[in-house]
């Protein structure tokens, strides 16, 4: 089973799908993974925030498990 990611607003713009799946790993080798060959993503996951199963997430060696969801949060304007 794999790893969901799910991309917001300028992520999902600068990914060009809004959803994707990418095997177990740590937070920190599936946002490696899905940089490597996306400048433009690369870019916009340095200002995001990060939710695994609807909890924010601020160790980035944190295993993912199989069956887990990732949403990726850009800055959002306003109050």
């Amino acid at each position: 089973m794999d790893i969901e990611i799910r991309y917001f607003a300028a992520a999902r713009a600068a990914a060009g799908v809004s959803v994707e799946r990418v095997d177990p790993a740590s937070l920190s080798t599936i946002l490696t993974q899905i940089t490597a060959n996306n400048p433009a993503l690369a870019h916009v996951i340095e200002q995001c925030s990060f939710l695994v199963d609807s909890v924010a997430v601020n160790d980035m060696d944190m295993p993912i498990k199989a069956g887990s969801f990732i949403d990726v949060l850009p800055r959002f304007a306003g109050g």
